[in-house]
């Protein structure tokens, strides 16, 4: 009879860990938007962008929203059909933390916005609002990555699209981000709305960019007598690419298959556990996938 598996407490910690950081970075996510980005309509992109349009454009237009929708419960209706999306399409290997992460911000924005209304937390000075709201909004975006998380939105469909066409994800997420604070433009009829917006967004790139040091790809080899099933894993179950190299081990001399592929980060322990579960003997190797041009296989 097969025992029941309990996780370690090194595993218990590491969890514990990561959702501390998750509260903390949804927490300053939802400070951003709501003291310092929402106040001066500056529109951030992704779907917190579209939330706060939303949120100007309704107000007066439901009698039980009369300062307009709420943001954060706007934001939730798009997280949850972009997340089911993404988990159908390329898979989410984040799902569980990804949910908790975008339900939190939801909650914490829709909390502070009740509680602080939406006077901006420094008067009659946008520069200092977007410079310091991209710079939190940053900080916040650093902490879920670093807990192996995302929070949704658009950076998800952005893999999606990418994932079945030659363009990469950085560049759609750069393309549907501006669309995002050109509707800012249309909308509200001010030329100040995007380039304050595109200020924003720069500094909150360059905070993250800042933390982020390690590079976010991972170079993987893996040796195993499993390598189509493996491959079928990689391509068809993942959405990734790779490329088989001809190598001969130097004990028994055999000729071996082995796969090459680079997966991001927080795909690595998905991927792993996959690859344990088609062959429990596989060997797997990973290092830093630094300077790297398009994936192999392409």
């Amino acid at each position: 009879m097969k025992q029941l598996g309990f996780p370690s407490n090194a595993t218990l910690r590491s969890n514990a860990f990561d959702y501390s950081l998750i509260v903390v970075g949804a927490f300053l996510q939802a400070l951003s938007y709501v003291l310092f980005l929402a106040p001066y309509k500056i529109v951030p992109g992704g779907v917190y962008g579209i939330s706060i349009v939303l949120h100007y454009v309704t107000k007066g237009l439901f009698s039980i929203f009369p300062d307009g929708l709420p943001m954060g419960a706007t934001a939730l209706c798009f997280n949850v059909p972009l997340l089911i999306l993404a988990m159908k399409k390329i898979g989410l290997s984040s799902g569980p933390k990804t949910i908790v992460t975008f339900v939190l911000i939801s909650v914490f924005t829709d909390t502070l916005s009740y509680f602080c209304g939406t006077e901006p937390l420094v008067e009659n000075d946008t520069f200092i609002a977007c410079f310091y709201g991209g710079a939190i909004l940053g900080l916040g975006v650093t902490c879920v990555f670093k807990a192996q998380s995302t929070s949704a939105g658009t950076d998800v469909l952005a893999r999606v699209i990418a994932n079945n066409s030659n363009l990469k994800v950085s560049n759609m997420i750069i393309l549907l981000d501006s669309a995002i604070v050109m509707l800012g433009l249309i909308v509200f009829q001010d030329w100040a709305v995007p380039l304050y917006s595109w200020f924003a967004i720069f500094v909150y790139g360059k905070v993250v960019e800042m933390f982020q040091t390690e590079n976010p790809n991972r170079a993987v080899f893996i040796v195993s007598k499993k390598t189509q099933e493996i491959k079928d894993l990689i391509v068809g179950k993942m959405g990734m690419r790779g490329t088989f190299l001809h190598g001969r081990g130097m004990y028994e001399g055999q000729e071996k298959e082995i796969i090459f592929t680079i997966a991001e980060r927080k795909d690595m322990p998905r991927l792993k556990d996959e690859i344990k579960d088609i062959d429990p003997h596989a060997f797997i190797s990973t290092m830093h996938a630094s300077k790297d041009s398009p994936r192999p296989g392409i």
